[in-house]
């Protein structure tokens, strides 16, 4: 997944705080790094849009980006990756927590998602990039292979989600494994509905909406203990 894909491509800059600045690559080679992928990302994109996912190769997309198929695979592994792939896996424990607010887990995803998108939509130098994530998710669920790729970014996304639980809530590992799971495949859900209905109206409409059945169940079960949020 990516929770940034999950979060539909925030970045995971956003803090559930209002702070962008939760994390922000600051050594220059991991901002080179980061720049590129985008770039390649962006162009990959762009062919998919054009001629579809499938009818575009990998060494299609190096050639359009003048790099060697070799960087391509290295960034994101395969085709798939390309449109799966986000900062989240870069992210430290530490930093998922900061976004991630354990005594409020559905509210932290609908304000970063409400931040996200009302950020992209005020930023007009930044449009086309900030439209990236957008045009990746009709891939989640026109393709196959994409869905699939979602899939195992989602269960590592949740694999990391329930061991903050554990550590930060004191919850079993069971339980923290089964709220995760319900807390990231609730919010693909509702980014679904979202897609099917047209992806017209914001998406925290649907997160709000959608994730609420999960509102008073996640907080009951990290009960007894309060969760620290640093």
């Amino acid at each position: 997944m990516s929770w940034g894909s999950l979060c539909v491509g925030s970045r995971c800059h956003i803090s559930v705080r209002g702070n962008y600045s939760v994390w922000m690559p600051t050594g220059l080679r991991e901002r080179k790094r980061l720049a590129a992928m985008r770039t390649i990302q962006e162009k990959a994109l762009d062919l998919f849009d054009e001629r579809g996912f499938a009818a575009v190769t990998i060494e299609e997309i190096a050639a359009a980006c003048d790099v060697s198929p070799s960087s391509v695979y290295r960034y994101f592994g395969t085709k798939e990756g390309l449109i799966v792939s986000d900062e989240f896996e870069a992210l430290s424990q530490e930093a998922l927590a900061d976004v991630l607010d354990l005594n409020d887990p559905v509210g932290s995803v609908g304000r970063v998602v409400a931040d996200y998108e009302s950020t992209v939509s005020g930023v007009a130098a930044d449009a086309r990039a900030g439209q990236i994530p957008r045009r990746r998710v009709r891939y989640f669920f026109q393709e196959p292979t994409v869905r699939l790729a979602v899939y195992a970014s989602l269960d590592q996304a949740s694999s990391r989600i329930a061991a903050s639980m554990v550590t930060r809530a004191g919850m079993s590992e069971t339980k923290a494994r089964v709220a995760a799971h319900a807390f990231v495949f609730g919010y693909f859900a509702a980014l679904e509905q979202w897609y099917l209905d047209g992806g017209v109206h914001p998406i925290a409409r649907y997160v709000d909406e959608g994730m609420a059945v999960l509102r008073g169940v996640l907080p009951q079960a990290l009960q007894p203990a309060q969760v620290g949020k640093g």
